[in-house]
């Protein structure tokens, strides 16, 4: 017998706030045509003044609770993975479980995008090696708190929001069969840091800082990152471009998850988009994208889903699911 981590179900949570590429246009030196044909970004949504990260983290959590049909009883562990924490101590997690009436352990990831890849992998370890059988796993970000808002070639790339998962053991054969988590690899390269990072911080500066990048550099790297990655959990099982239903990619830009997808041949039918609307979300991107997918009914039981991301540090990764 095999113990796999099975995605039970899932919910996500959107800030009621949406701002347009016409109304940033009227901010700083943008239009829309400028940053659609660069992004493919139509709209963002912006947490409310006084709406934190643990806000969304709890909102989406309940959510996916109830389409898993589970209760806070049921949980033993949450991981919320942020970047953008209410506090620079307690976890972010903490204060979602309190809300929630969990009474087993929680803690943060930060992986920055690759967060949520991050939190899931950790989850399957814990359920693999019988440490817990539940976990809600959340990826929730408020970027729009560490933006400079006068800076063109950032602000419009990003939004708020959080997506979440609860994942939960449960017996397998040890094939490619198996409902569930099938394999997950992460990496990551911190000399390339000053590549995506924020200049700021509790040790450093004092301060919270602003997000700084150089976007020809980090397209370069993660096309070829992603690519590397989804074709490791591929040999890792076994699996061929062609039985790929879905891919549940990060959404940075709509160029970047065009050029994964052409590089295994993978039709833009099989990608799940919400770039569009949602923009950059960090590690609430992959989790609100597969929400989606999956109320919608297009990611149904049985489905090979792949989910990839890569972001700040650098980190990436990739998980194979049977869902």
């Amino acid at each position: 017998m095999t113990i796999r981590s099975r995605i039970l179900g899932c919910g996500s949570y959107l800030p009621s706030n949406v701002v347009t590429n016409e109304e940033l246009s009227r901010r700083v030196d943008t239009t829309d045509e400028w940053i659609v044909a660069r992004t493919g970004i139509r709209q963002r949504h912006i947490a409310a003044e006084g709406e934190t990260t643990s806000d969304l983290a709890y909102n989406a959590a309940v959510r996916a609770m109830e389409h898993a049909g589970v209760v806070a009883a049921d949980i033993d562990m949450i991981i919320v993975a942020t970047a953008t924490p209410d506090n620079t101590f307690p976890a972010t997690a903490t204060k979602v479980q309190h809300r929630l009436g969990v009474v087993g352990f929680a803690f943060d990831v930060q992986a920055v995008c690759s967060g949520f890849v991050y939190a899931l992998t950790t989850a399957d370890m814990y359920i693999r090696n019988g440490q817990a059988k539940t976990v809600l796993v959340i990826g929730a970000e408020t970027f729009s708190r560490i933006l400079d808002w006068e800076d063109r070639t950032t602000c419009v790339l990003f939004g708020d929001g959080a997506g979440a998962v609860v994942v939960q053991a449960c017996e397998g054969t040890g094939t490619i069969a198996d409902q569930g988590i099938l394999a997950s690899r992460l990496h990551s390269d911190g000399s390339k840091y000053e590549l995506l990072y924020v200049d700021g911080g509790p040790s450093s500066t004092q301060t919270v800082g602003h997000l700084q990048m150089e976007g020809r550099e980090v397209f370069r790297h993660a096309v070829t990152n992603l690519a590397s990655v989804i074709r490791e959990v591929l040999d890792d099982t076994g699996i061929s471009e062609e039985q790929i239903d879905w891919l549940v990619p990060h959404q940075a830009n709509q160029r970047i998850l065009d050029g994964t997808a052409r590089k295994f041949g993978i039709s833009q039918e099989r990608v799940v988009v919400t770039v569009d609307r949602h923009a950059n979300t960090s590690a609430a991107s992959i989790p609100l994208a597969l929400s989606e997918a999956v109320h919608d009914g297009r990611i149904k039981r049985g489905d090979i889903v792949v989910l990839e991301a890569m972001g700040g540090g650098f980190t990436w990764g990739a998980s194979l699911v049977r869902w």
